[in-house]
């Protein structure tokens, strides 16, 4: 399985800009730049790329922890996950230091021993944490 996505870039690096465009069409011609990654705290005039890894995270930890889940014959109401991506500048440059993963579980007749294994090992086998090099904290709520 192979997925794509395109970036177009025009201009000088601190003051051109481009677009992002996913091959299903989910993110189309969405506007990226230094200004709106940098200088642009809202995020609401366009993404960046660490926007995207965090929506990638949050997205593939919740569908991991969903099958974990069923394979040792629980379903989840409800899963509800947040991707903090910290960015840090340091002498070399910018890098992505640490993701935050923040859950609000709803799984019926789970035991919390059980729900926290089954958590941390979603988190370990999710295929975008095991692409990411940083640090990745896992936080959550049970109900």
């Amino acid at each position: 399985m192979k997925r794509t996505a395109k970036a177009q870039w025009k201009g000088p690096g601190f003051e051109g800009s481009g677009t992002l465009t996913t091959q299903s069409g989910a993110i189309k011609e969405q506007p990226y730049s230094v200004k709106l990654r940098f200088e642009n705290e809202d995020g609401k005039l366009g993404t960046n790329p660490e926007e995207l890894i965090a929506a990638a995270h949050a997205g593939c930890y919740a569908m991991a922890l969903s099958v974990e889940l069923e394979k040792a014959g629980y379903t989840a109401e409800s899963l509800n996950v947040e991707a903090v991506l910290s960015l840090d500048k340091n002498d070399a440059g910018w890098d992505i230091t640490k993701i935050a993963l923040k859950l609000n579980a709803k799984v019926p007749d789970v035991g919390a021993d059980e729900f926290d294994k089954i958590a941390n090992a979603a988190k370990k086998g999710c295929p975008v944490s095991k692409v990411l090099s940083c640090e990745i904290t896992l936080d959550y709520s049970l109900n």
